[in-house]
């Protein structure tokens, strides 16, 4: 273990999101999305869908881990990607952070009680229409895993480190109804993490804007 590594500590991480507060409001005029490389791509003041995804940060004995989904192929929305849990903001949901947990109940079968929140990364705009809360949480192993077979394809988990190297994010195109467009893409073994989960990363590295990490952990899967 490195010696960057051994001073993460769920204090200290939820420190670096003093200020980032749960509560909508505080982050609406941060609006990231699919237009941070792509000026002019979205149409800011359009209607958009309501959404939220956590960010679980999983704390192994050998460091922190960010727990993934990788998507059934047969979805209509982003079949066979990889992303946080999480989708629309239900009207039985309290708030943003309840539904990111419900979500994270109802995708990956992980009870929220094993979930601490410690803060929301800033709004993410999407392409497709929606207007992503990100809210990152603690997670204590152990905690079950019980997939919805539906939608989840593979949970899997892939260590923070990774994405706080910067060598490790790279910016990929493809052409888009005539024109080329740019995202974030991480590949990591035999995963391509790329747009809005990857947009969503490129922001959470820089809020704990901690340099880069050399040390690459074997990653847990279920």
């Amino acid at each position: 273990m490195s010696i960057w590594e051994s001073q993460w500590t769920d204090e200290r991480l939820a420190a670096l999101f003093d200020g980032r507060e749960l509560e909508l409001g505080v982050q609406d005029d941060k609006l990231r999305g699919d237009h941070d490389l792509n000026p002019g791509f979205l149409d800011l003041e359009r209607r958009r869908i309501a959404a939220a995804v956590i960010v679980p940060l999983v704390a192994r004995p050998n460091g922190y881990f960010v727990l993934l989904t990788k998507r059934t192929d047969h979805l209509y929305d982003h079949a066979g990607q990889v992303s946080f849990p999480g989708g629309r903001v239900d009207p039985g949901d309290k708030d943003h952070n309840d539904a990111a947990l419900r979500e994270l109940e109802e995708e990956v079968g992980l009870p929220r009680k094993h979930v601490t929140l410690i803060g929301r990364l800033d709004t993410y705009l999407t392409r497709t229409g929606f207007d992503i809360t990100p809210v990152v949480g603690l997670i204590k192993p152990p905690f079950p895993v019980n997939p919805d077979r539906f939608e989840v394809a593979e949970v899997f988990e892939v260590p923070l480190n990774f994405f706080l190297k910067p060598s490790n994010r790279q910016r990929h195109s493809k052409e888009f109804e005539g024109h080329k467009r740019y995202y974030y893409a991480y590949p990591y073994e035999n995963y391509f993490i790329w747009g809005a989960t990857a947009g969503m990363l490129t922001n959470l590295c820089e809020v704990l804007n901690s340099g880069p990490i050399e040390s690459l952990k074997r990653v847990p899967s279920y």
